[in-house]
């Protein structure tokens, strides 16, 4: 999957969560999503293209012991518990639908979590399935 293609997926699947807005972070071009002001998602500007995510306690450990070639410790908040994916390998949609998701509830206010809870929303439905 071309980089632009892989972005704009998951440009789908952060956009469909609610009040999440893309912005790029400071004087960078690459897409960051965001909730209120806090960042829930992140891309690379260069090389591979990948996401970053908050990830609940455990999971970067998990993720990136399982599977090194599609997962990976993010330099800068790595060490604050974030996993990165690679998007450029075949990509399971639906894990980084949930990845981004996690994310998402772990920097959203309550308020807005309450609209996540029972059913996802149609439209991130639709995204994780790329339509």
């Amino acid at each position: 999957m071309r980089r632009s293609d892989a972005i704009a997926r998951l440009g789908k699947i952060c956009g469909a969560l609610p009040d999440a807005h893309e912005k790029a972070f400071g004087g960078h071009t690459a897409p960051t999503w965001r909730v209120r002001d806090k960042i829930f998602a992140m891309t690379g500007e260069r090389g591979r293209p990948n996401v970053t995510c908050k990830a609940p306690p455990g999971a970067q450990a998990v993720l990136v012991g399982a599977e090194p070639d599609r997962y990976f410790v993010p330099p800068y908040v790595g060490h604050n518990g974030w996993v990165g994916a690679w998007l450029d390998v075949d990509v399971d949609w639906d894990v980084i639908a949930g990845l981004v998701e996690d994310s998402y509830r772990m920097t959203a206010p309550k308020r807005l979590l309450a609209g996540l809870d029972g059913a996802a929303p149609k439209s991130a439905k639709s995204a994780k399935k790329g339509r």
